[in-house]
Protein backbone atom coordinates (compact mmCIF):
# COMPACT_ATOMS: atom_id res chain seq x y z
CA UNK A 1 0.00 0.00 0.00
CA UNK A 2 1.28 3.46 -0.93
CA UNK A 3 1.51 5.77 2.06
CA UNK A 4 1.15 9.54 1.92
CA UNK A 5 1.24 12.28 4.49
CA UNK A 6 -2.03 13.68 3.16
CA UNK A 7 -4.68 12.54 0.71
CA UNK A 8 -6.74 15.40 -0.71
CA UNK A 9 -10.11 14.44 -2.17
CA UNK A 10 -10.90 16.81 -5.04
CA UNK A 11 -8.80 18.94 -7.36
CA UNK A 12 -10.80 22.18 -7.49
CA UNK A 13 -9.52 25.48 -6.07
CA UNK A 14 -9.71 24.31 -2.46
CA UNK A 15 -7.87 21.06 -3.19
CA UNK A 16 -5.29 22.80 -5.38
CA UNK A 17 -4.49 25.40 -2.72
CA UNK A 18 -4.32 22.79 0.06
CA UNK A 19 -2.16 20.33 -1.87
CA UNK A 20 0.20 22.99 -3.26
CA UNK A 21 0.75 24.54 0.17
CA UNK A 22 1.44 21.18 1.83
CA UNK A 23 3.81 20.16 -0.95
CA UNK A 24 5.68 23.43 -0.47
CA UNK A 25 6.11 22.43 3.19
CA UNK A 26 7.75 19.17 2.18
CA UNK A 27 4.76 16.90 2.72
CA UNK A 28 3.95 13.94 0.46
CA UNK A 29 0.50 14.65 -0.99
CA UNK A 30 -1.89 12.71 -3.21
CA UNK A 31 -4.88 14.38 -4.89
CA UNK A 32 -7.73 12.11 -6.02
CA UNK A 33 -10.08 13.82 -8.48
CA UNK A 34 -13.23 12.12 -9.76
CA UNK A 35 -13.46 14.14 -13.00
CA UNK A 36 -11.10 14.71 -15.90
CA UNK A 37 -10.01 18.34 -16.26
CA UNK A 38 -10.97 20.66 -17.82
CA UNK A 39 -14.56 20.29 -16.71
CA UNK A 40 -17.36 22.85 -16.47
CA UNK A 41 -18.37 24.24 -13.09
CA UNK A 42 -20.21 27.39 -12.07
CA UNK A 43 -18.89 30.06 -9.67
CA UNK A 44 -16.95 32.29 -12.04
CA UNK A 45 -16.54 35.63 -10.27
CA UNK A 46 -13.72 35.73 -7.71
CA UNK A 47 -13.23 38.07 -4.74
CA UNK A 48 -10.01 39.97 -3.95
CA UNK A 49 -9.40 38.08 -0.70
CA UNK A 50 -8.72 34.84 -2.59
CA UNK A 51 -5.71 36.46 -4.29
CA UNK A 52 -3.74 36.26 -1.05
CA UNK A 53 -4.67 32.60 -0.65
CA UNK A 54 -3.42 31.78 -4.15
CA UNK A 55 -0.24 33.71 -3.44
CA UNK A 56 0.52 31.83 -0.22
CA UNK A 57 0.02 28.53 -2.04
CA UNK A 58 2.40 29.59 -4.81
CA UNK A 59 -0.36 29.58 -7.44
CA UNK A 60 -0.90 33.28 -8.11
CA UNK A 61 1.72 33.94 -10.78
CA UNK A 62 0.55 31.18 -13.11
CA UNK A 63 -3.00 32.57 -12.96
CA UNK A 64 -1.72 36.06 -13.73
CA UNK A 65 -0.19 34.71 -16.94
CA UNK A 66 -3.52 33.27 -18.12
CA UNK A 67 -5.07 36.58 -19.23
CA UNK A 68 -8.34 36.31 -17.30
CA UNK A 69 -10.75 39.24 -17.16
CA UNK A 70 -9.77 41.71 -14.43
CA UNK A 71 -12.61 42.43 -11.99
CA UNK A 72 -12.52 45.77 -10.19
CA UNK A 73 -15.82 45.62 -8.38
CA UNK A 74 -19.54 44.91 -8.41
CA UNK A 75 -22.41 46.95 -9.83
CA UNK A 76 -25.96 46.55 -8.57
CA UNK A 77 -29.01 47.81 -10.45
CA UNK A 78 -32.58 48.52 -9.44
CA UNK A 79 -34.57 49.90 -12.33
CA UNK A 80 -32.82 53.12 -13.31
CA UNK A 81 -30.78 53.21 -10.09
CA UNK A 82 -27.17 52.09 -10.14
CA UNK A 83 -24.85 51.33 -7.21
CA UNK A 84 -21.14 50.61 -7.77
CA UNK A 85 -18.72 49.14 -5.26
CA UNK A 86 -15.13 49.56 -6.40
CA UNK A 87 -12.68 47.30 -4.59
CA UNK A 88 -10.07 50.08 -4.57
CA UNK A 89 -12.31 52.03 -2.17
CA UNK A 90 -12.68 49.65 0.76
CA UNK A 91 -12.06 49.67 4.50
CA UNK A 92 -9.74 46.67 4.78
CA UNK A 93 -6.25 46.99 3.39
CA UNK A 94 -5.92 44.13 0.96
CA UNK A 95 -6.18 43.25 -2.71
CA UNK A 96 -8.12 45.81 -4.72
CA UNK A 97 -8.92 43.66 -7.75
CA UNK A 98 -9.37 40.07 -8.80
CA UNK A 99 -10.54 38.08 -11.86
CA UNK A 100 -13.64 36.75 -13.56
CA UNK A 101 -12.82 33.30 -14.90
CA UNK A 102 -14.19 30.39 -16.83
CA UNK A 103 -13.80 27.79 -14.14
CA UNK A 104 -12.91 25.00 -16.54
CA UNK A 105 -9.76 26.94 -17.44
CA UNK A 106 -9.08 28.41 -14.01
CA UNK A 107 -9.36 25.12 -12.11
CA UNK A 108 -7.17 23.30 -14.63
CA UNK A 109 -4.46 25.95 -14.40
CA UNK A 110 -4.39 25.61 -10.60
CA UNK A 111 -4.24 21.83 -10.45
CA UNK A 112 -1.79 21.64 -13.34
CA UNK A 113 0.54 24.00 -11.48
CA UNK A 114 0.24 21.94 -8.30
CA UNK A 115 1.08 18.86 -10.36
CA UNK A 116 4.00 20.63 -12.05
CA UNK A 117 5.38 21.49 -8.62
CA UNK A 118 5.38 17.79 -7.75
CA UNK A 119 1.98 16.99 -6.24
CA UNK A 120 0.77 13.49 -7.20
CA UNK A 121 -2.58 14.15 -8.93
CA UNK A 122 -4.74 11.28 -10.20
CA UNK A 123 -7.78 12.10 -12.31
CA UNK A 124 -10.82 9.93 -12.99
CA UNK A 125 -10.41 8.40 -9.54
CA UNK A 126 -13.50 8.10 -7.34
CA UNK A 127 -13.16 7.73 -3.57
CA UNK A 128 -15.65 5.11 -2.40
CA UNK A 129 -14.68 4.51 1.23
CA UNK A 130 -12.37 5.85 3.91
CA UNK A 131 -11.36 3.86 6.98
CA UNK A 132 -10.32 6.18 9.80
CA UNK A 133 -7.88 5.43 12.58
CA UNK A 134 -5.83 7.30 15.13
CA UNK A 135 -2.56 7.17 13.20
CA UNK A 136 -3.50 6.05 9.69
CA UNK A 137 -6.41 6.56 7.31
CA UNK A 138 -7.06 4.12 4.47
CA UNK A 139 -8.61 5.69 1.38
CA UNK A 140 -10.23 3.28 -1.05
CA UNK A 141 -10.84 4.51 -4.59
CA UNK A 142 -11.57 3.25 -8.09
CA UNK A 143 -9.22 4.35 -10.83
CA UNK A 144 -9.96 5.06 -14.49
CA UNK A 145 -9.88 1.32 -15.26
CA UNK A 146 -12.41 0.51 -12.56
CA UNK A 147 -9.76 -1.11 -10.37
CA UNK A 148 -10.12 -0.84 -6.60
CA UNK A 149 -7.04 0.67 -4.95
CA UNK A 150 -6.27 1.48 -1.32
CA UNK A 151 -3.76 4.08 -0.17
CA UNK A 152 -2.75 5.10 3.32
CA UNK A 153 -2.46 8.61 4.73
CA UNK A 154 -1.79 10.27 8.04
CA UNK A 155 -4.56 12.75 7.28
CA UNK A 156 -7.37 13.33 4.76
CA UNK A 157 -8.59 16.69 3.45
CA UNK A 158 -11.99 16.56 1.74
CA UNK A 159 -12.10 19.25 -0.94
CA UNK A 160 -14.62 17.38 -3.08
CA UNK A 161 -16.94 20.37 -3.56
CA UNK A 162 -20.49 19.57 -4.60
CA UNK A 163 -19.53 15.87 -4.53
CA UNK A 164 -19.28 16.12 -0.71
CA UNK A 165 -17.57 12.75 -0.40
CA UNK A 166 -16.97 12.54 3.35
CA UNK A 167 -20.26 14.28 4.28
CA UNK A 168 -22.04 11.53 2.31
CA UNK A 169 -19.92 8.67 3.67
CA UNK A 170 -20.07 9.90 7.28
CA UNK A 171 -23.63 11.26 7.29
CA UNK A 172 -22.51 14.84 7.94
CA UNK A 173 -24.89 16.65 5.57
CA UNK A 174 -27.41 18.99 7.14
CA UNK A 175 -30.26 20.98 5.64
CA UNK A 176 -29.58 24.67 5.11
CA UNK A 177 -31.62 27.27 6.96
CA UNK A 178 -31.84 29.32 3.76
CA UNK A 179 -34.87 29.11 1.48
CA UNK A 180 -34.50 26.57 -1.32
CA UNK A 181 -33.33 28.41 -4.43
CA UNK A 182 -31.86 27.46 -7.76
CA UNK A 183 -30.06 28.97 -10.72
CA UNK A 184 -30.29 28.74 -14.50
CA UNK A 185 -27.36 29.99 -16.55
CA UNK A 186 -25.65 30.05 -19.93
CA UNK A 187 -22.56 31.47 -21.66
CA UNK A 188 -23.28 33.95 -24.46
CA UNK A 189 -21.38 35.82 -27.12
CA UNK A 190 -21.22 39.41 -25.86
CA UNK A 191 -20.50 41.46 -28.97
CA UNK A 192 -22.63 44.39 -27.70
CA UNK A 193 -20.57 44.85 -24.54
CA UNK A 194 -19.33 48.41 -24.01
CA UNK A 195 -15.91 49.33 -22.68
CA UNK A 196 -17.40 50.08 -19.27
CA UNK A 197 -19.06 46.67 -18.89
CA UNK A 198 -16.01 44.39 -18.70
CA UNK A 199 -14.42 45.01 -15.31
CA UNK A 200 -17.35 44.34 -12.97
CA UNK A 201 -19.95 41.75 -12.17
CA UNK A 202 -23.47 43.09 -12.83
CA UNK A 203 -26.33 42.10 -10.51
CA UNK A 204 -29.95 43.06 -11.28
CA UNK A 205 -32.66 42.16 -8.73
CA UNK A 206 -36.22 41.74 -10.01
CA UNK A 207 -39.55 40.11 -9.12
CA UNK A 208 -39.71 42.12 -5.86
CA UNK A 209 -36.22 40.97 -4.87
CA UNK A 210 -37.15 37.29 -5.03
CA UNK A 211 -34.92 36.79 -8.09
CA UNK A 212 -31.82 38.39 -9.55
CA UNK A 213 -29.77 38.23 -12.71
CA UNK A 214 -25.98 38.12 -13.01
CA UNK A 215 -23.74 39.06 -15.91
CA UNK A 216 -20.06 38.07 -15.59
CA UNK A 217 -17.93 39.21 -18.55
CA UNK A 218 -14.91 37.13 -19.64
CA UNK A 219 -11.77 38.25 -21.44
CA UNK A 220 -12.60 36.25 -24.60
CA UNK A 221 -15.68 38.35 -25.44
CA UNK A 222 -18.19 35.95 -23.92
CA UNK A 223 -20.25 36.44 -20.78
CA UNK A 224 -21.82 34.18 -18.18
CA UNK A 225 -25.44 35.14 -17.58
CA UNK A 226 -27.73 33.51 -15.05
CA UNK A 227 -30.86 33.96 -12.99
CA UNK A 228 -31.25 32.94 -9.36
CA UNK A 229 -34.64 32.52 -7.75
CA UNK A 230 -36.84 30.19 -5.76
CA UNK A 231 -36.81 26.61 -7.00
CA UNK A 232 -40.28 26.70 -8.58
CA UNK A 233 -39.42 29.86 -10.54
CA UNK A 234 -36.17 28.37 -11.86
CA UNK A 235 -37.94 25.11 -12.76
CA UNK A 236 -40.46 27.08 -14.81
CA UNK A 237 -37.67 28.94 -16.61
CA UNK A 238 -35.91 25.68 -17.40
CA UNK A 239 -38.87 24.11 -19.21
CA UNK A 240 -39.37 24.24 -22.99
CA UNK A 241 -35.63 24.32 -23.68
CA UNK A 242 -35.36 27.36 -21.41
CA UNK A 243 -37.13 29.58 -23.96
CA UNK A 244 -38.61 31.76 -21.20
CA UNK A 245 -35.11 32.20 -19.72
CA UNK A 246 -33.81 33.30 -23.12
CA UNK A 247 -36.73 35.71 -23.49
CA UNK A 248 -35.92 37.33 -20.15
CA UNK A 249 -32.28 37.80 -21.15
CA UNK A 250 -33.31 39.34 -24.48
CA UNK A 251 -35.82 41.78 -23.04
CA UNK A 252 -34.51 42.44 -19.53
CA UNK A 253 -34.86 46.19 -18.99
CA UNK A 254 -31.57 46.68 -17.18
CA UNK A 255 -29.56 45.09 -20.00
CA UNK A 256 -30.91 47.34 -22.77
CA UNK A 257 -30.98 44.58 -25.39
CA UNK A 258 -27.38 43.55 -24.76
CA UNK A 259 -28.24 39.84 -25.07
CA UNK A 260 -30.89 40.06 -27.77
CA UNK A 261 -30.27 37.70 -30.73
CA UNK A 262 -26.86 36.54 -29.49
CA UNK A 263 -25.31 33.08 -29.75
CA UNK A 264 -25.57 30.72 -26.79
CA UNK A 265 -22.43 28.62 -26.33
CA UNK A 266 -24.39 25.78 -24.72
CA UNK A 267 -27.95 24.96 -23.75
CA UNK A 268 -28.99 26.69 -20.49
CA UNK A 269 -28.24 24.58 -17.42
CA UNK A 270 -29.97 24.52 -14.04
CA UNK A 271 -29.02 23.79 -10.44
CA UNK A 272 -31.80 23.47 -7.88
CA UNK A 273 -31.64 23.54 -4.08
CA UNK A 274 -27.92 24.36 -3.97
CA UNK A 275 -27.76 25.58 -0.34
CA UNK A 276 -26.57 22.92 2.11
CA UNK A 277 -25.15 22.78 5.62
CA UNK A 278 -22.84 20.54 7.62
CA UNK A 279 -22.95 18.96 11.09
CA UNK A 280 -19.24 19.35 11.71
CA UNK A 281 -16.16 20.23 9.67
CA UNK A 282 -13.60 17.85 11.12
CA UNK A 283 -13.10 14.53 12.86
CA UNK A 284 -10.41 12.01 13.69
CA UNK A 285 -8.03 11.98 10.74
CA UNK A 286 -9.92 14.39 8.46
CA UNK A 287 -11.08 17.93 7.78
CA UNK A 288 -13.58 19.33 5.29
CA UNK A 289 -13.02 22.45 3.20
CA UNK A 290 -14.61 24.33 0.29
CA UNK A 291 -18.14 23.34 -0.65
CA UNK A 292 -17.73 20.15 1.36
CA UNK A 293 -18.47 22.34 4.38
CA UNK A 294 -21.35 24.69 3.63
CA UNK A 295 -22.65 26.47 0.55
CA UNK A 296 -24.89 29.49 1.03
CA UNK A 297 -25.83 31.38 -2.13
CA UNK A 298 -24.04 32.74 -5.20
CA UNK A 299 -25.22 36.35 -4.83
CA UNK A 300 -21.92 37.69 -3.42
CA UNK A 301 -19.61 35.24 -5.22
CA UNK A 302 -18.30 33.90 -1.93
CA UNK A 303 -17.85 30.27 -3.06
CA UNK A 304 -14.28 30.29 -4.43
CA UNK A 305 -13.02 32.63 -1.70
CA UNK A 306 -14.40 30.41 1.06
CA UNK A 307 -12.92 27.44 -0.80
CA UNK A 308 -9.42 28.90 -1.04
CA UNK A 309 -9.58 30.30 2.51
CA UNK A 310 -10.61 26.95 3.98
CA UNK A 311 -8.18 25.01 1.80
CA UNK A 312 -5.28 27.17 2.92
CA UNK A 313 -6.23 27.15 6.61
CA UNK A 314 -6.86 23.39 6.56
CA UNK A 315 -3.45 22.86 4.96
CA UNK A 316 -1.66 25.06 7.49
CA UNK A 317 -3.22 23.26 10.44
CA UNK A 318 -2.66 19.84 8.87
CA UNK A 319 0.99 20.73 8.38
CA UNK A 320 1.28 21.70 12.05
CA UNK A 321 -0.36 18.47 13.17
CA UNK A 322 1.95 16.40 10.99
CA UNK A 323 4.85 18.26 12.61
CA UNK A 324 3.54 17.15 16.03
CA UNK A 325 2.16 20.57 16.99
CA UNK A 326 -1.11 20.41 18.92
CA UNK A 327 -4.06 21.66 16.84
CA UNK A 328 -7.46 22.63 18.22
CA UNK A 329 -9.56 21.98 15.11
CA UNK A 330 -12.72 23.37 16.72
CA UNK A 331 -11.23 26.73 17.71
CA UNK A 332 -8.58 27.16 15.05
CA UNK A 333 -10.55 25.87 12.07
CA UNK A 334 -14.29 25.29 12.43
CA UNK A 335 -14.96 28.40 14.52
CA UNK A 336 -12.81 30.54 12.23
CA UNK A 337 -14.50 29.31 9.06
CA UNK A 338 -17.95 29.69 10.60
CA UNK A 339 -17.17 33.32 11.47
CA UNK A 340 -16.71 34.12 7.78
CA UNK A 341 -19.64 31.99 6.69
CA UNK A 342 -21.96 33.68 9.19
CA UNK A 343 -21.00 37.14 7.93
CA UNK A 344 -21.90 36.11 4.40
CA UNK A 345 -25.11 34.52 5.71
CA UNK A 346 -26.19 37.83 7.23
CA UNK A 347 -25.60 39.60 3.92
CA UNK A 348 -27.41 36.90 1.93
CA UNK A 349 -30.42 37.18 4.24
CA UNK A 350 -30.32 40.98 4.02
CA UNK A 351 -30.24 40.74 0.23
CA UNK A 352 -33.37 38.63 0.02
CA UNK A 353 -35.32 40.53 2.70
CA UNK A 354 -34.58 43.82 0.93
CA UNK A 355 -32.43 45.50 3.59
CA UNK A 356 -29.34 45.54 1.38
CA UNK A 357 -31.22 46.99 -1.57
CA UNK A 358 -32.48 49.75 0.75
CA UNK A 359 -28.86 50.48 1.68
CA UNK A 360 -27.39 50.07 -1.81
CA UNK A 361 -29.88 52.38 -3.50
CA UNK A 362 -30.25 55.00 -0.77
CA UNK A 363 -30.00 58.56 -2.07
CA UNK A 364 -27.35 59.39 0.49
CA UNK A 365 -25.13 56.96 2.43
CA UNK A 366 -22.00 57.76 4.39
CA UNK A 367 -18.82 56.95 2.49
CA UNK A 368 -17.24 55.12 5.45
CA UNK A 369 -20.29 52.83 5.60
CA UNK A 370 -19.92 52.10 1.90
CA UNK A 371 -16.20 51.36 2.31
CA UNK A 372 -16.89 48.93 5.14
CA UNK A 373 -19.58 47.14 3.13
CA UNK A 374 -17.21 47.04 0.15
CA UNK A 375 -14.69 45.07 2.22
CA UNK A 376 -17.36 42.42 2.83
CA UNK A 377 -18.07 42.27 -0.91
CA UNK A 378 -14.29 41.88 -1.44
CA UNK A 379 -14.31 38.82 0.82
CA UNK A 380 -12.49 40.24 3.85
CA UNK A 381 -15.09 38.81 6.21
CA UNK A 382 -12.68 38.01 9.05
CA UNK A 383 -11.66 41.65 9.66
CA UNK A 384 -13.34 42.33 13.01
CA UNK A 385 -12.11 45.93 13.04
CA UNK A 386 -14.82 46.48 10.41
CA UNK A 387 -18.13 47.37 12.15
CA UNK A 388 -20.09 45.86 9.24
CA UNK A 389 -18.43 42.54 10.08
CA UNK A 390 -18.23 42.75 13.86
CA UNK A 391 -21.95 43.67 14.09
CA UNK A 392 -23.13 41.80 11.00
CA UNK A 393 -26.11 40.27 12.82
CA UNK A 394 -27.78 43.63 13.46
CA UNK A 395 -26.10 46.49 11.61
CA UNK A 396 -27.72 45.98 8.20
CA UNK A 397 -31.23 45.82 9.60
CA UNK A 398 -30.59 48.89 11.77
CA UNK A 399 -29.15 50.96 8.93
CA UNK A 400 -31.99 49.98 6.58
CA UNK A 401 -34.54 51.10 9.21
CA UNK A 402 -32.81 54.47 9.58
CA UNK A 403 -32.78 54.99 5.80
CA UNK A 404 -36.48 54.08 5.52
CA UNK A 405 -37.36 56.41 8.39
CA UNK A 406 -35.69 59.30 6.58
CA UNK A 407 -38.00 58.81 3.76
Amino acid sequence: MEIFDVVVIGGGPSGSVASAYLHNQGKKVLVLEKEIFPRFVIGESLLPNCMGHLDEAGLLEVVKEAGFQVKNGAIFYDGDKRCCYDFSDQFTKGWEWTWQVKRANFDKILIDEAQRKGVDVRFNCEVVEVEFGKDKQVVNYKNSNGESIAVGAKFVIDASGYGRVLPRLLDLNEASDLKARGAIFVHLQDSKRTNTEGNNIFIHPFNDNTAWLWAIPFSDGTTSVGIVGENSFIEDLGRNNASEFTNILSSFKGLNGRFENVEQLFEPRSILGYSIGIKKMFGEGYVLCGNSTEFLDPVFSSGVTLATASGLLAAKLTNKQLDNVQVDWKTDYEDVMNEGIEVFRSYVNAWYNGDLQTIFFADDIRNDFKQQICSVLAGYVWDKSNPFIKKHNTILQTLAKVIKAKG
